[in-house]
């Protein structure tokens, strides 16, 4: 089990230029299971993986046990019909911090968060109860992105391009997004998103990304499986 959290200066060293991989399940996924995740994070780790991406307090203690990597976490919590559901309330920033994971992810798109409020009066709260912690912007576009810096985020991250309603039609992964935000703003930038193909990545880490995370390409059989059918029924 992980002893200690790494300092900025160790985190920064350990993922610049490398790769992320987002170890996650859902309930109803054949993978679900926080053993399963740990394992993962474990294979990830010895083809050298350098962080892990991780959902839930659980799977995150697991992972720990696996591996001695910089995480990033997040807790997917759905609160009615609202959409964003990333890290959505203070609740769930309190069990990540309490967890002890290195970097926190949460949705910082436009939308409105379960509370009611925007990610404009949501987040100085978050960074006065916890001005240490370090925290990743989930957003989707150019001007969330720069919403995010301004408010202090420590990394700007892709992760919804695509996936809110303004962007659905958006190709993935968007380098054109990566590449607007690495050439106007100054907070690193952690791409994800879509990124399929070892050729993808390369693509993606040429825009001038701090890393990047990739997922369902390595991590969820299911898509690849999937994926690698559509060839055959072609």
């Amino acid at each position: 089990m992980k002893a200690d959290r790494m300092n900025k200066t160790e985190i920064m060293e350990a993922l610049k230029g490398n790769l992320v991989v987002s170890c996650q399940a859902l309930p109803g996924e054949p993978l679900h299971s926080s053993f399963i995740m740990g394992r993962l994070a474990y294979a990830a780790y010895l083809g050298g993986a350098k962080g892990i991406r991780a959902n839930s307090v659980e799977d995150i203690e697991e992972i720990k046990r696996n591996v001695n990597l910089p995480l990033i976490g997040i807790i997917k919590k759905v609160y009615g019909d609202c959409p964003v559901f990333i890290t959505p309330t203070m609740k769930e920033i309190d069990a990540l911090v309490e967890e002890g994971v290195e970097i926190i992810a949460l949705d910082a798109t436009d939308r409105l968060r379960p509370d009611g409020e925007t990610i404009k009066e949501a987040f100085p709260k978050i960074r006065e109860k916890y001005p240490h912690q370090l925290f990743m912007a989930d957003c989707s576009t150019f001007s969330e992105a720069e919403t995010a810096e301004a408010l202090g985020f420590d990394f700007l991250g892709t992760t919804l391009s695509g996936y809110t309603d303004y962007t659905k039609e958006r190709k993935l992964p968007d380098v054109s997004l990566m590449e607007e935000i690495v050439n106007k703003l100054h907070t690193p930038l952690i791409a994800e998103g879509g990124i399929s193909t070892p050729e993808e990545l390369r693509d993606v880490m040429s825009s001038g990304a701090f890393c990047a995370v990739v997922g369902s390409a390595i991590t969820r059989p299911l898509e690849i499986t999937k994926r690698f059918m559509e060839a055959v029924k072609k």
